[in-house]
């Protein structure tokens, strides 16, 4: 099916140099991937984040969103009550969500990697929590006594297919982060499971720029990518994509909503 609705697109692919050129002078900020376009596209989950978010806002108080990035998801749940916190540990990325997240009333804090959440001891009843750190000690802090955590995780199997076609070392071990042992982590904190998924839906990339842009965005999954290490493997990988249709990798994701005993 791919390679059959890759066909009249591969006829008017530009050449690699112009792929990549294209690729590396994109702009990147907050966590808006608008560039990929059509040329990056992610099956859909069995469940939808934003819905359970919304859901979930109906009966908050008070909510903190964790690592929220320039803010851009956080917005698109408004309204939002009037006690909410958002945290973000990339320093670039503060004065986006700042920005736009002002006119919501949402306080922005810095959350530098490693330090405790910039949160006051069962400060609210809501955590929101899609692709940030999940410390389920840290989170049994901050949340009241029958509190909801909702949060989308990326798996240590994310992209993993993307490492190997370039030949890069994998991120992490391929178990080291999955739901069964985030739901043990959170259980050991006094957290009640009220639901828990996990899936590897398929991310469908229809040229090698869009690969490209994608490493540029997030980096940690390969920490040494750079065009000219690895213009070898992307060129075979180009290759491969005009002659047999898009490349495609699995992303790793899992689902959890819990409430604090």
């Amino acid at each position: 099916m791919y390679a059959a609705a890759h066909r009249p697109y591969c006829e008017q692919m530009g050449a690699y140099e112009e792929l990549v050129e294209e690729a590396t002078s994109a702009s990147f900020s907050g966590w808006d991937f608008s560039w990929l376009g059509y040329r990056a596209v992610s099956a859909d989950l069995s469940w939808s984040y934003d819905r359970l978010a919304r859901a979930a806002l109906e009966q908050a108080t008070g909510v903190l969103d964790v690592d929220t990035g320039g803010g851009e998801l956080l917005a698109s749940l408004a309204p939002l009550p009037a006690a909410t916190i958002a945290t973000e540990g990339y320093e670039p990325n503060v004065p986006l969500a700042r920005c736009r997240l002002y006119s919501l009333g949402v306080d922005v804090r810095q959350h530098p990697t490693g330090d405790p959440f910039p949160v006051e001891d069962g400060a609210v009843d809501l955590v929101l929590n899609r692709h940030g750190r999940l410390d389920a000690a840290e989170l049994a802090r901050v949340l009241r006594t029958d509190g909801v955590l909702v949060t989308q995780q990326v798996g240590s199997r994310n992209d993993a297919d993307l490492n190997e076609a370039l030949g890069a070392a994998p991120v992490m071990l391929p178990d080291a982060n999955t739901c069964e042992g985030a739901v043990n982590a959170l259980r050991e904190h006094g957290f009640e499971i009220l639901e828990a998924a996990e899936e590897w839906p398929e991310f469908v990339f229809l040229d090698v720029g869009a690969i490209v842009f994608h490493l540029r965005a997030i980096p940690w999954q390969i920490p040494d990518f750079d065009v000219d290490n690895y213009e070898p493997a992307l060129r075979a990988l180009d290759q491969r994509m005009r002659t047999n249709g898009p490349f495609v990798a699995h992303n790793h994701r899992y689902l959890i909503r819990a409430r604090l005993r």
